[in-house]
């Protein structure tokens, strides 16, 4: 009996991944431990290790293959002894279940009077693998329920204009719909006669040439969860200033006594997490039932990736030293750009940190990265004039702005996690004890 090799679940909310590459060939020895594959996640790339020993008589999902489910067979693997017949029978098996899930996947999406338009285009879908949404590069997949798919193509519209809201990003009806500007099924007859004044608009407007890049996973999920946040979490932002000379003036001398060279970024890190520690209120998540109140600050960097973002988690932040976090902070970053983060090192985090200074940015207001409470937004370290004890004189000044869900986080409450911010930055040798 053959070894059926499934798509992992590589993290606790992962339903699908995309098969990157192969790293064996049908004939191919395998042992246990053995690099089988490599899958892409929304947020990672993965390798994939064989558990079993034998040869691999069978690929079934190709490489390059996007938005597979997790627990379809992959490949098979023939045990000692077996030869190429033992695969027949687990083939048409596994054909077998997916054309089932198919029908039943699409008979979910509709009901009442479209239910019969439904049940004929599946009538194709138990023989025809779901169309490619863009032609010209195979890579790139959209799914699409049959009847928005019929929507879509009797309107003329262009799909990748469209938010699917079904399982895994999928385009249903209602998606159509609101793009059509239809509401509850039945078209108004001022959104009717908009729809050819919309098509009348775009063809007048004289675009240039341009490349259209079809959405990454990654990008499919940074959009859906920014306008989560946008959407679901009242947002309202404190800013501050805060004064960095005695700051850079105790990492100068770090730096020129240990080998490790500490950036502003490892200090900040290291502040917000023990001001994290003074005010536990601000290092809170919401949820329909309650209100968590984490008692460890997990800070969630942003780091820019090709093709998205991506935030590491700095664990138990306020416990560790600087030089510690700036280690782990290299080596999440780094990974993070090669996409080989482990799950858990960049999902969950109770705070979120993004820092653009380095970019020249003066001060800015970041999305909340849900279902956290706060983040914080940090902007470059200049020199500005400053009045201090009554005379004009120069500082390097840092702008931070922190935006907060007030579903969970109050204004002062906020204030006080910026007070004692603050404090921290300004004083930095208490980062130090």
């Amino acid at each position: 009996m053959t070894i059926k090799i499934l798509m992992p679940a590589l993290s606790p909310t992962m339903t699908e991944g995309n098969l990157v590459t192969w790293h064996k060939k049908e004939g191919d020895q395998v042992k246990s431990g053995d690099v089988l594959a490599e899958i892409e996640t929304d947020k990672a790339t993965m390798e994939v290790e064989a558990a079993d020993e034998g040869i691999l008589g069978k690929i079934l999902i190709p490489e390059g293959t996007q938005a597979v489910p997790v627990n379809q067979v992959i490949a098979l693997l023939l045990e000692e002894g077996e030869d190429k017949s033992a695969l027949d029978k687990d083939i048409n098996s596994s054909n077998s279940v997916k054309t089932e899930k198919a029908k039943s996947l699409d008979a979910k999406e509709s009901s009442g009077q479209d239910k019969k338009a439904v049940a004929q285009n599946n009538v194709s879908n138990t023989t025809v693998q779901p169309k490619l949404i863009s032609d010209q590069d195979s890579k790139y997949r959209t799914f699409i329920s049959p009847l928005a798919k019929r929507i879509a193509q009797n309107s003329n519209i262009d799909l990748t204009t469209v938010i699917g809201t079904g399982p895994n990003g999928r385009i249903v009806k209602a998606d159509v719909e609101k793009h059509l500007g239809v509401d509850g099924g039945n078209i108004t007859q001022t959104q009717s006669n908009s729809k050819p004044e919309v098509k009348g608009i775009v063809n007048q407007l004289d675009y240039p040439p341009y490349k259209e890049i079809p959405h990454t996973a990654m990008r499919k999920i940074i959009a859906r969860r920014l306008l989560q946040a946008k959407q679901e979490a009242p947002h309202f932002y404190l800013k501050i200033d805060c004064d960095l000379d005695a700051l850079l003036k105790l990492r100068a001398e770090l730096n020129t006594r240990a080998e490790l060279k500490l950036s502003v970024n490892d200090f900040i890190i290291k502040a917000a997490a023990l001001a994290l520690h003074k005010v536990p209120e601000a290092n809170a998540s919401w949820t329909d039932e309650a209100v968590h109140l984490y008692q460890r600050a997990d800070i969630a960097v942003a780091v820019a990736i090709p093709g998205g973002l991506i935030t590491p988690i700095i664990k138990n932040a306020g416990s560790k030293g600087l030089g510690t976090i700036s280690q782990e902070m290299k080596d999440l970053a780094n990974r993070a750009r090669e996409g080989k983060l482990k799950p858990e090192e960049f999902q969950g985090g109770t705070f979120s940190l993004s820092n653009l200074g380095m970019y020249g940015i003066r001060e800015f207001s970041a999305i909340i990265n849900p279902p956290q409470g706060a983040i914080l937004a940090v902007g470059m370290g200049e020199q500005r004039p400053v009045v201090k004890a009554g005379a004009l004189s120069i500082a390097t000044q840092m702008s931070c702005t922190l935006s907060v869900d007030h579903r969970v986080i109050d204004g002062a409450v906020g204030a006080e996690f910026f007070a004692a911010f603050k404090k921290l930055i300004e004083d930095p040798l208490i980062l130090m004890l």
